[in-house]
């Protein structure tokens, strides 16, 4: 059995990669899930695993190497899928050293342990071992607003907030590690992910959870900036192929073929959700326009972001099977079936709860 080890896996997209490998492995695997549960960590992410003979929760901090060497130590780790990581770039802004604590010493931490339990005495590594690190196109900085140039994995890094800056660290940490040591890793660069179980800071679940309660929907600036979006599940599929398909030590682009302003994603989110609600409901009347409220932009913005998934999709195959149309209702029908979810992650008794759970 196949050993995995989940870097961040209560957070959104790693739970999504875990109820997808479970989806597809099945009992075939075995997946190990270390998050220290801050505020984007939520175990109710991984309601209907927890109880998987197959699946196994560690809390902790993987700037913390003891703990994290224990775990290669007890377990033969086939696998490193390393999610975990600070994310949300108004919060980098506001407290830049957290991102770099996080980002770039945890990403440090996590290829240490990895490197000292599957080295062998000649500097060479175990059959089979791979590191995958998930990674943003935030590393690559800003692009024209022409629709004229994408990001590839050749572009050169650009980054222009904390949070960006500490990703491109942490990638290139893991860059010095392949050429360094021929560190059996692969390192991908994902467009902005969407979907089930995101944290209601991010734009699209907050414009939702907004809408549906009447208040005001925020947009940065002119709300032109462009993003290209990858629907979660689509994701989680890349990494899983990338980590079986793809040539060690090259680093794959995953994007979703979906750029969109972003007030133009808004006013899909209402529009969808104004064909989605009954008439019935009250919410529908509180869905408007008139909710759009623009604010002072944020420091540094980036224009556009736009991947070329060309590499991913010649050498692997993949493609972005969701186009943000079918996403987006998808990502409302989950929303509409999980409101006590969002209800908790909204008031925090979520991080109330499993604070106390993990600290008796």
């Amino acid at each position: 059995m196949r050993t995995y080890l989940v870097t961040g896996g209560a957070g959104f997209i790693g739970s999504n990669y875990i109820h997808y490998m479970f989806r597809k492995y099945g009992d075939e695997i075995r997946i190990i899930n270390v998050d220290l549960l801050t505020y984007a960590g939520n175990l109710e992410n991984l309601k209907g695993i927890q109880d998987r003979a197959n699946y196994t929760f560690v809390k902790a901090d993987i700037c913390d190497k003891e703990a994290i060497s224990r775990i290669f130590a007890e377990n033969d780790i086939d696998r490193v899928v390393h999610f975990a990581a600070e994310s949300h770039v108004d919060r980098s802004i506001r407290n830049p050293e957290v991102f770099v604590q996080t980002n770039v010493l945890g990403t440090a931490v996590m290829l240490n342990c990895a490197k000292e339990a599957w080295e062998l005495s000649d500097g060479s590594f175990k059959e089979g071992k791979k590191f995958l690190h998930v990674s943003t196109d935030e590393v690559y900085g800003s692009l024209p607003d022409n629709g004229a140039s994408f990001f590839y994995e050749t572009t050169p890094y650009d980054p222009h907030s904390p949070y960006s800056a500490s990703k491109a660290g942490a990638d290139m940490l893991v860059k010095s590690y392949m050429d360094t040591y021929h560190f059996p890793a692969n390192i991908t660069n994902c467009s902005n992910n969407y979907g089930p179980y995101q944290f209601p800071e991010k734009l699209i679940p907050l414009i939702i959870n907004n809408a549906l309660h009447g208040r005001k929907l925020p947009v940065y600036g002119d709300g032109r900036n462009v993003r290209d979006w990858l629907f979660v599940e689509d994701h989680a599929k890349a990494i899983d192929m990338v980590q079986e398909q793809g040539r060690l030590f090259e680093t794959y682009n995953i994007g979703g073929h979906n750029e969109k302003r972003n007030i133009e994603i808004i006013h899909i989110i209402l529009e969808t959700l104004k064909e989605m609600l009954p008439d019935d409901d009250p919410r529908k009347a509180l869905v408007t326009a008139d909710l759009i409220t623009y604010v002072e932009d944020r420091k540094g913005h980036d224009r556009r972001y736009a991947i070329a998934p060309d590499k991913i999709k010649a050498e692997i195959g993949w493609y972005p099977e969701t186009m943000f149309k079918e996403g987006i209702r998808k990502t409302i029908q989950w929303f509409f079936e999980n409101e006590a979810w969002m209800t908790n992650v909204t008031s925090g008794d979520y991080q109330k709860y499993y604070t106390e759970m993990y600290e008796k």
